[in-house]
């Protein structure tokens, strides 16, 4: 059965049915939190025990990412059958990609997405993410039966991405990189084997300003968490606290342009070729701007796994 708990700048706190608890422990960060896995069942034991006097609403918290930094962020690139049709790709033979994201990116579930100077064309991903549990060393398999093992547990994540940057410097790591580009929480679910037997029943969404924009489960995933994991591991080692986001479903602001469109664009210089893209994209109202908010929630439609609601707002640097 899942467990959800939150951070503040005071510590950890367990969400109960009356609020939030404290949990009394004094692990600073998440890799710390997990170390320990019975004294956090203890608490998390105690703080469900606890009376509704020791609880407080989660509205009265200044809530913050629930990974803390430094961390690896690791994140899958179009491992939703539904965005890589929106990107031009063939489901079924978009080979499996990795990139890195500055763990610097990080932050709550309630503050600010800061849009920096000059940059435009912001765009939104609502993403699972799996923060592991244990030392997942370079070589390592990943079965579905062990996946408990190494995942702790569940966060909501936004993979906020400047595409003009990432499209026309071809530079994933800077266009998803800036400060305030990874928004996590509000809660780290705790799963156990049967939650991860259920994952495929997770429902991704995220609207703006209200509109929906991006409605899946998991079961439109490509590329699911085990495989994912084992194939990470051929390169890159993992250890507690890290996060891997596991990719977006269809419904961003960028989607691909038509066959012939792409056809055409082929045969013109890079440079006039993303000038006239842009151009285009202009007129795009499904693009990020200042003052945007953004929604975004994983759970199963029973709700008997929720990972909580994620609110944020785009402004300006200068705001």
């Amino acid at each position: 059965m899942s467990t959800s708990l939150a951070r503040t700048a005071d510590g950890w706190w367990a969400v109960t049915p009356t609020g939030l608890v404290r949990l009394g422990l004094p692990a600073t960060t998440t890799a710390g939190l997990l170390a320990d896995p019975a004294a956090l069942a203890a608490a998390i034991e105690a703080a469900h025990a606890a009376g509704a006097q020791d609880a407080v609403s989660a509205g009265s918290l200044d809530l913050l990412s629930p990974v803390t930094a430094p961390a690896r962020v690791v994140a899958q690139a179009v491992n939703y059958r539904s965005h890589a049709t929106d990107s031009g790709f063939d489901p079924d033979a978009v080979p499996p990609a990795f990139f890195r994201k500055a763990s610097h990116s990080i932050t709550g579930p309630a503050g600010d997405i800061i849009r920096p100077d000059g940059v435009g064309f912001l765009d939104y991903e609502v993403e699972l993410g799996l923060v592991i549990g244990r030392d997942l060393p370079v070589g390592t398999t990943v079965t579905d039966e062990d996946l408990p093992r190494y995942v702790a547990g569940l966060v909501i994540t936004n993979d906020v991405s400047a595409r003009q940057i990432q499209l026309t410097r071809t530079q994933f790591y800077e266009s998803k990189s800036y400060p305030t580009f990874t928004p996590v929480g509000p809660w780290l679910t705790l799963v156990d084997p049967a939650d991860l037997q259920r994952l495929e029943t997770l429902r991704l969404t995220l609207s703006v300003n209200g509109e929906v924009r991006q409605d899946r489960t998991v079961a439109d995933m490509i590329v699911r968490p085990a495989r994912a994991l084992t194939l990470l591991s051929r390169f890159q080692p993992l250890a507690a606290g890290d996060l891997l986001l596991t990719g977006t479903p269809g419904g961003t602001a960028l989607t691909a342009p038509s066959k012939p469109m792409e056809k055409l664009a082929g045969l013109l210089p890079p440079a006039t070729k993303w000038r006239l893209f842009f151009q285009r994209q202009a007129g795009n109202p499904r693009y990020l701007y200042d003052g945007d908010l953004i929604t975004a929630t994983i759970a199963t439609d029973d709700h008997a796994l929720d990972l909580g609601t994620q609110r944020t707002r785009v402004i300006g640097k200068s705001s």
